[in-house]
Formats: structure tokens, C-alpha cells, sequence
């Protein structure tokens, strides 16, 4: 079965993450102040990571950070050592799911943006 996840973040004082799962309709979200936008689309990601480890469905993480995406497909570099051990968490998970997709979303169809509201 292959299940598509939403993921979305931002920063700032009213900062957050978190994750919309289309088949099932399941949503998490977690508020967490004064963090980065990259900050956050990275924590949105390890939380649906955490949450589908181990899953033998076939997984599409979707979000509209472009940048995000990128570090993570290898595609670009990581200069800020924050965001790298988020990625390597991230690459970890990843790891752990046999079938898995991280793939960039115009912000217009991240269902995860609509959910938080931004």
C-alpha cells in the first residue's frame, strides 16, 4: 500500500511542524518557538519518519521545501551544523523503510500547510 505523507514547518516565535498522512487522515502537530523554517520542515520529517520506521508499505514524504528535499536526495550540501545532525537523524529513519520517496510539492498542494494553517 502506498501512503503519502504531508510534511510541513515554520519558524519563528510561532513556530511548528508536522505531518498529515492522506490515507488515514491521521495529523500530528507540535508547536516549537524560535526555530528555523528548515529547522522545522526537517522535524516534520523525522516525526513522520519516527512514526512510519519499520513500515513495509511503500512511503511518499512530500514538502514544500525545496531545499530540504534536496539535502536529503544528496542533490544539495549542508552548511549549517544544525541542520545536518537533523539530517542525519533523518538519514537514519530512512534507513529503517524499505520503500521510501522524498519528494518536493508546490506549497499550494501540501495538505500538511493547509492542516497547520499556514
Amino acid at each position: 500500500m502506498r501512503i503519502n505523507i504531508y510534511v510541513d514547518g515554520s519558524g519563528g516565535s510561532n513556530g511548528g511542524y508536522g505531518f498529515f498522512v492522506k490515507e488515514t487522515g491521521e495529523s500530528f502537530y507540535e508547536k516549537k518557538p524560535d526555530i528555523t523554517n528548515n529547522q522545522a520542515e526537517y522535524m516534520a520529517i523525522i516525526s513522520a519518519l519516527k512514526k512510519f520506521a519499520g513500515s513495509e508499505n511503500e512511503i511518499v514524504l512530500l514538502s514544500d521545501s525545496k531545499n530540504t528535499v534536496s539535502q536529503l536526495n544528496h542533490e544539495f550540501a549542508i552548511n549549517n551544523e544544525k541542520l545536518r545532525e537533523l539530517a542525519r537523524e533523518a538519514w537514519a529513519l530512512i534507513g529503517k523503510i524499505s520503500n521510501i520517496t522524498i519528494s518536493w510539492i508546490p506549497r499550494k498542494e501540501n495538505l500538511a500547510g493547509k492542516m497547520l494553517g499556514s
